[in-house]
């Protein structure tokens, strides 16, 4: 792939980079100029402290004082913030309670591929639990913003994670990556684990899981995996308007392409590699609630300049650098996988509408004959809204409505149904009663699930 494009000037000719390269790059710029400016503000405020405490030993007045430092030190904290590049998150889920006993948790790649790998959290105990394949979405996050969904699993259930890497990290030896990429890893996935598996897909995840499982019905149909619960997804947009299908609807994929999409630069294993960079995708996020997030920030220098004056407030600021460590985690993608999503999900409705196809075969959601359908919703979901989920059920026309449940949970954003309180108490037992009610039904038994259950409701 040519990165620069040759262009002449007189009677020298230079190498002139493309629009694309020069967004990633400025930004590059722009985040390490940054950097310089948080080192500056660093070394102010250390010269400010050393300044008072030299100042105190030897009884001499200074017009520095250590409030002044500490805004200092609040200030270089959040330039930093603003600057440093913040990597994947871990994981951390070491250990999991079960039946009161903290039982140790390792992670295993299960399967190695270019651009994400199957990772099992296995569980050091004998305990025979409901295998689940828990499908990230590939928004712009890593799939370690499930950590809660996969911790509040883990107690009864043998969890495995698509763990997608960073667009940027993958060469281009490995190969692209596409839709139609995305649907062959999880039918290989799906496969791997077995026809007992139970998919549990998380918002632009259900789009791709829902077209593997169809593909399977109607080709290897003993591969169907037991149930799949489909969460806040993006299956029919049509069914209600969002912000995010409002800019989809107006805005061209030219535009997009000449707007977002850029050449990983020369400095990651990915270079010349076309991607949606995680940056913009970040910027997007942000934007949906903009003020919320000011609001954050200023909140977070104000604790931060009090210092270690409050422990009240240095354990509330910490909170929120921890949720925002994780928020500002973003992953490039793979731009023929962005713009073929926007394109195909969201312009044209493919799936809703029944001209979906994979590698160029039409597929079929009515062959989807043994495998459970649970779909999620958050009332209050501004990014795949109710509705949009629910959809999926009237195009399951060979599926048995006893095998078809739906859960609304009320007040909850598209965050929520996945992750905090509302998902630990209400979602997860739900889905688990969905997964052991499915395997009761076709003669699979299990151990007694180590948390609650609460039997869902058919649709």
């Amino acid at each position: 792939m040519n990165i620069c494009k040759p262009e002449r000037a007189g009677n020298s000719s230079e190498r002139r980079l493309p629009a694309g390269n020069r967004m990633y790059l400025m930004h590059e710029l722009a985040r390490h100029g940054l950097g310089l400016v948080d080192l500056s503000i660093a070394a102010s405020t250390a010269a400010g402290r050393l300044t008072i405490k030299t100042a105190e030993r030897f009884g001499v007045r200074t017009p520095i004082t250590e409030e002044t430092t500490r805004r200092l030190g609040a200030l270089a904290e959040m330039s930093h913030r603003i600057a440093r590049e913040y990597p994947k998150p871990e994981y951390g889920l070491k250990t999991t309670e079960i039946n009161g006993e903290q039982v140790p948790v390792r992670e295993v790649v299960v399967e190695k591929r270019a651009f994400g790998d199957l990772l099992r959290f296995e569980r050091q105990t004998d305990r025979h639990d409901p295998p689940v394949l828990l499908v990230a979405p590939m928004s712009g996050h890593y799939s370690t913003l499930l950590r809660d969904t996969v911790r509040q699993l883990l107690p009864s259930h043998d969890v495995y994670i698509t763990d997608w890497k960073n667009a940027r990290d993958v060469p281009l030896e490995a190969g692209n990556f596409d839709l139609d990429t995305y649907i062959d890893y999880m039918i290989d996935f799906i496969k791997k684990l077995g026809p007992d598996t139970n998919v549990i897909a998380v918002c632009q995840a259900t789009v791709p899981s829902l077209a593997a499982i169809s593909y399977l019905a109607e080709h290897e149909p003993n591969s169907q995996p037991l149930t799949m619960t489909l969460m806040g997804g993006p299956l029919d947009v049509g069914a209600a308007a969002t912000s995010v299908t409002d800019f989809a609807n107006r805005t061209s994929i030219d535009l997009i392409k000449r707007s977002w999409i850029t050449t990983v630069p020369g400095n990651y294993e990915g270079r010349g590699r076309q991607v949606y960079p995680g940056y913009i995708q970040l910027q997007n996020f942000m934007s949906m609630n903009r003020q919320r997030h000011v609001d954050a920030h200023l909140k977070l220098f104000r604790l931060l300049a009090e210092g270690g004056t409050n422990p009240e407030s240095a354990k509330e600021a910490q909170k929120i650098k921890d949720f925002y460590d994780e928020y500002f985690a973003v992953a490039d993608l793979s731009a023929d996988f962005y713009l073929q999503t926007i394109q195909r999900v969201f312009k044209e409705r493919q799936l809703a509408r029944g001209t979906m196809r994979f590698r160029d075969e039409l597929l079929r959601p009515t062959a989807i004959t043994r495998t459970g359908l649970l779909t999620v919703e958050g009332s209050e979901d501004d990014i795949s809204a109710p509705g949009q989920t629910l959809a999926v059920h009237q195009h399951l026309t060979s599926l048995d409505p006893k095998k078809q449940f739906h859960y609304t949970q009320e007040g909850a954003g598209h965050y929520g149904i996945f992750n905090g309180k509302a998902w630990g108490s209400e979602i997860a037992p739900r889905i688990s009663g969905f997964i052991r009610q499915m395997a009761n039904e076709e003669g699979i038994a299990y151990d007694e699930p180590a948390a609650k259950l609460i039997t869902p409701t058919r649709l």
